[in-house]
């Protein structure tokens, strides 16, 4: 793989428990094969326990840190992946809302898959941003503001950050490059 990521730092959020596995692993993965350091960030300081399909206990993923000890400033962009349990609880996760809003504040990076946007609505940082999600999602993203589409991959820089999100594990590729290509960018 090529190093086109080389001097970039990715935090990764979620739970400890309902994250989607893939959309997990094959963004760590992705980023990690192409050169960034990535720093995972669950909640607590045991190990995740991801779900495939929302039902089946699958891969266990350590995390590198807690939420809590997180300094948004070290990181370059936050990728968040869905799982319906792990985003319903991030949502509320005070800590995790403090993180995505700084890195708007600081026009950072925001990825999100899945379910992973409502953090996004719950961090009020849904208004004015065109986004994607699983489909479920879409009024929550119009009450919250946002323009919600049925797109494999969105980017928006409006309201001074870029936003990259995507419907589901599908989207992964599409979503993995995004943020690739993002993150290589001068904009």
């Amino acid at each position: 793989m090529a190093n086109t990521l080389n001097g970039k730092n990715v935090l990764i959020l979620s739970t400890n428990y309902g994250t989607e596995t893939s959309e997990l692993i094959e963004p760590l993965n992705y980023l990690k094969d192409h050169g960034a350091q990535v720093t995972v960030a669950a909640q607590t300081s045991e190990p995740i326990a991801t779900l495939a399909g929302d039902k089946k206990l699958s891969t266990e993923v350590d995390p590198d840190t807690t939420i809590s000890a997180v300094d948004a400033s070290g990181y370059d962009a936050v990728v968040v992946p869905g799982g319906t349990l792990n985003a319903d609880s991030l949502r509320i996760d005070s800590d995790a809302q403090g993180i995505v809003q700084s890195f708007a504040e600081d026009g950072k990076i925001v990825a999100m898959i899945c379910h992973a946007p409502w953090l996004l609505v719950n961090s009020g940082l849904a208004k004015g941003k065109t986004l994607t999600s699983y489909h479920t999602l879409s009024q929550d993203i119009t009450n919250a503001g946002g323009n919600w589409v049925d797109q494999e991959v969105k980017v928006c820089p409006a309201n001074g950050y870029r936003l990259i999100t995507s419907r589901s594990p599908a989207d992964l590729d599409a979503f993995n490059s995004a943020i690739e290509e993002t993150l290589t960018s001068k904009a």
